[in-house]
């Protein structure tokens, strides 16, 4: 990604004109009077019926005859971060919708003129990024330079273009269509990646599981043609790191259900279910550009839950690499399969705190819908920390309990535990009591169920209906973790 800052202090009409013909105005009420463009503000106001007030809720756009566009929207410093994005997206999209490769930006604000141009440059940068979309037709241009206008310092656009780069290549590989993203490939595309950016590369392919005895990967896996699945381990290290951080990310390149197959209107969309890597290698990648100092160790399962004579079927027990043996219930609970056996190896090499992601049930998002995720953690202290940092980030998420009495509802009379149960009650709560059964050693767990990584019209800062959610909360969690870790 290659974006051009400028900067300047000073913030009138003529310096943001002499700059770009697409302005964005940011300002806090107090501010209104002295804008820019008043009086072609105050004049369409008074035609649309509306008071400066009103602007706090909807930006307002201005058309000039000379070719300017000008959007306006008013800030407050109270706002909560997911607000303050969705209004910022609401105000920049008319200028991005003609794709012009400088914007300007104006900031009118005082003690939080800086926290106000980051918020406007990152969701100005991430709206204007390219998407896999297989059209002759070409957009034209795109976004070369943001001019920020109104504040002394930009010691964050590292930071931004990092969180940035990170949600693109989520958003990228989660649109990128089934027959150009199957395992093979996407092990192909991370071997790419891996070199380009230095990481180690590490494939567990099918015969290496079956040696290692990973039973619950393979029965998802065993029937697809190729065996091509995979766990994949990209792992990122830093000379002063003192901590690990492991990312486990459910990388189901297609679901069809297998022998519970989904109907069509259910498997539409189902190339979406490898979400939770993406999300994991989108955090991968942000931190990696930012060399941030910490080492890090990304899962990925990757594999396909196709229908044919080899699939797994219900009543199969099989046999998970920790050892545990796991009575099948429904072979369209794929997910927490394929991820078992992956957080048993990850768990392995004893990181400080695993997170994994997961687009994993749907009784998360009839809990929630598809404004906010879920996450349930091992320890009360984790979860609290997740919980703020989705406030900070905006990328809201909701704790529920890990709560030992669930158990009772995987009891199976046959294996060590069932797989899920036939019924989709709390099946959120369970799938996650069922995962923690396979991480070994004493480590921190959260897991995020990513009821919202789709979401029609676009969810705070991004537009765009996959929207790339979980790699700014973790990012924002890593924050406070390593600033909590350092000062002990």
């Amino acid at each position: 990604m290659r974006i051009e800052w400028s900067q300047n202090s000073e913030v009138n009409s003529t310096v943001l004109s002499a700059f770009a013909q697409h302005i964005l105005l940011v300002f806090e009420e107090k501010y209104f009077s002295t804008l820019p463009f008043g009086e072609a503000l105050a004049a369409k106001l008074a035609r649309a019926g509306l008071t400066a007030a009103d602007l706090a809720q909807k930006p307002v756009t201005l058309e000039w005859p000379d070719g300017r566009l000008v959007s306006l929207v008013q800030v407050e410093a109270s706002s909560p971060r997911f607000a303050l994005n969705s209004l910022l997206r609401s105000a920049v999209k008319p200028l991005l919708e003609e794709h012009p490769a400088r914007i300007a930006i104006g900031v009118y604000a005082k003690k939080q003129a800086s926290a106000f141009a980051r918020q406007a440059a990152y969701v100005t940068l991430v709206n204007a990024q390219a998407l896999p979309v297989l059209k002759k037709k070409h957009k034209g241009q795109s976004l070369r330079e943001i001019g920020l206008f109104g504040v002394d310092a930009l010691d964050w656009t590292e930071e931004v273009i990092a969180l940035v780069a990170g949600n693109t290549v989520c958003r990228a590989l989660t649109m990128t269509p089934p027959n150009m993203l199957t395992p093979s490939l996407y092990q192909q595309c991370l071997q790419t990646m891996a070199s380009e950016k230095g990481w180690q590369y590490e494939a567990f392919d099918i015969d290496r599981l079956r040696a290692l005895g990973a039973g619950a990967f393979v029965a998802v896996a065993q029937g697809s043609e190729p065996q091509d699945a995979a766990i994949v381990k990209l792992s990122y290290r830093h000379p002063q790191a003192k901590k690990t951080l492991a990312l486990v990310g459910k990388g189901i390149c297609f679901d069809t259900g297998g022998h519970n197959l989904k109907s069509a209107k259910y498997m539409q969309g189902m190339h979406q279910d490898m979400n939770g890597s993406a999300v994991a290698v989108g955090v991968l990648q942000a931190i990696s550009a930012q060399q941030l100092d910490v080492n890090v160790d990304c899962w990925l399962a990757l594999a396909q839950n196709h229908i044919g004579p080899n699939a797994y079927k219900q009543n199969d027990v099989v046999t998970a690499l920790n050892g545990m043996t796991i009575e099948i219930v429904h072979t369209d609970a794929e997910g927490r399969m394929v991820l078992a056996d992956t957080l048993t190896l990850a768990s392995r090499s004893k990181p400080d705190v695993i997170l994994d992601y997961a687009t994993l049930t749907g009784s998360m998002q009839t809990a929630l819908g598809s404004r906010m995720s879920g996450i349930i953690a091992n320890q009360p202290s984790l979860a609290q920390q997740m919980v703020e940092a989705g406030t900070e980030s905006g990328e809201r998420v909701v704790a529920f309990p890990y709560a030992e009495d669930y158990d009772s509802e995987l009891d199976s009379d046959i294996a060590d535990i069932k797989q899920c149960t036939m019924d989709s009650d709390a099946d959120h709560m369970l799938a996650a009591r069922f995962l923690g059964k396979f991480i070994e050693h004493e480590v921190d767990w959260c897991h995020i169920d990513l009821s919202s990584y789709t979401h029609k019209d676009g969810l705070g800062a991004v537009a765009s209906e996959v929207n790339g959610f979980g790699v700014a909360l973790t990012l924002q969690w890593l924050k406070q973790f390593l600033a909590s870790k350092a000062k002990r």
